[in-house]
């Protein structure tokens, strides 16, 4: 006996009462659900039901399934709703294989953007199956499910995309290790906070000038970080360790840094810093965002003042890397389910020893070799990479403040 199915999409206002409406009325025939989708825009409902049914020319199905047509259109004429009904051969409808998830975030999200977007993963011979918004403010995002793409591909084609539109794209595989806890690894100076410490440090001892000029060529890789460190931090000899507290108090995280860390935490994921700054500074943001893990360099203090120099291992490109894989061991967590975070050239390591490498605000040597970008100055746009929508973000804030 054939398999036949019945495609009743009703679109209309939307009230209480639409989706139980239609199933007491389907209740009445025989047939069986093979798929729901159900989507609210702006108070408009979209309500999309497969049902399959037994088909044949001796069922007698055709007089049963003609009666259920006709209840349909009453029920979506009661409701003041548009319906339309399609007929299919079979209920048995395999996924495509590839399964992506595609993030498109966009501050404005322009409609040229999706229709580039689109046509280029309609270029690799790709499906989209589903579009859902993730955010509104204060940046756009939607999460799009594409099939049947190999994602490297895709996502070269997409970030060429993004690139042209001023969008930011991530493209991610949909499996269970997406919903699995994973370890986020981040860079401190013009990431996690605004500006760079030693250029605050260096504001106090007379020398900015100097330090921003060396900090920058060690940022666009021109300079070895090592020595580039070591040649700012003879700058600061004989500075006061008073300047310490003086510092805190000017750092400035990036805006949505604590909705970041907050929402995350909640999730049981695992938080890491690490930085090429300080631990005088970095300490103080471990203890007041509750974060778990944190590598940084220390400046050695001699009777009250800075020496000019660094004690024990410099945190730089590698040391980031190797701090992120000692972290990924220490939570129990492979290192297919770290995230890494920068912008500077010091964090090429540890972006391209994460499962996900993710370059933000950065310079373009680490755009190119980062997984994907974010170019909004919100941190916490982040979480709509991971697939975490802005209204669940506000509610467990909401449940928290009452």
């Amino acid at each position: 006996m054939d398999q036949r199915t019945l495609l009743i999409t009703l679109t209309g206002p939307d009230r209480p009462g639409v989706t139980s409406r239609l199933f007491s009325v389907l209740s009445g025939f025989p047939v069986t659900v093979a798929d729901i989708e159900q989507v609210v825009i702006r108070g408009r409902l979209t309500l999309g039901v497969l049902v399959a049914y037994a088909g044949g020319p001796s069922t007698g199905t055709g007089t049963t399934i003609g009666g259920l047509w006709t209840a349909v259109e009453h029920v979506a004429e009661d409701l003041g709703m548009e319906v339309e009904l399609s007929t299919g051969s079979s209920v048995k409808e395999r996924r495509r294989r590839g399964r992506l998830s595609v993030s498109v975030l966009g501050q404005p999200l322009q409609p040229a953007a999706i229709a580039g977007i689109a046509g280029r993963i309609a270029a690799a011979g790709a499906n989209i199956d589903r579009i859902e918004r993730l955010a509104q403010w204060p940046v756009t995002s939607i999460e799009l499910s594409v099939s049947g793409a190999d994602p490297e591909t895709l996502r070269a084609e997409l970030a060429l995309e993004a690139a042209a539109q001023e969008v930011d794209v991530a493209v991610q595989r949909i499996s269970l290790s997406r919903r699995a806890k994973r370890l986020i690894c981040m860079d401190v100076d013009s990431t996690l906070i605004q500006g760079e410490v030693i250029e605050l440090l260096a504001a106090h001892a007379g020398c900015l000038d100097e330090v921003a000029r060396v900090t920058e060529e060690a940022m666009r890789g021109e300079l070895d970080f090592a020595e580039s460190l070591r040649r700012r931090v003879a700058l600061l000899e004989g500075l006061s360790a008073e300047v310490f507290e003086k510092v805190r108090r000017e750092v400035v995280l990036t805006p949505g840094a604590r909705t970041l860390v907050r929402t995350l935490k909640r999730l049981d994921y695992r938080f890491a810093i690490v930085s090429g700054g300080f631990t005088q500074i970095t300490d103080a943001l471990v203890d007041d965002l509750g974060i778990d893990y944190s590598a940084a360099n220390t400046l050695e203090v001699a009777d009250g003042v800075l020496t000019g120099r660094v004690t024990g291992e410099i945190v730089d490109r590698p040391g980031k890397a190797r701090a992120l894989e000692r972290f990924a061991l220490e939570a129990g967590i492979p290192m297919s389910q770290t995230v890494a975070i920068g912008d500077g050239a010091n964090d090429l390591d540890m972006i391209a020893a994460a499962g996900l490498g993710i370059a933000f605000n950065a310079k373009p040597v680490v755009r190119q070799a980062a997984d994907t970008t974010v170019n909004t100055p919100y941190l916490d746009s982040i979480l709509y990479l991971l697939g975490i929508p802005r209204d669940e973000i506000e509610a467990a804030d909401a449940e928290d403040a009452s």
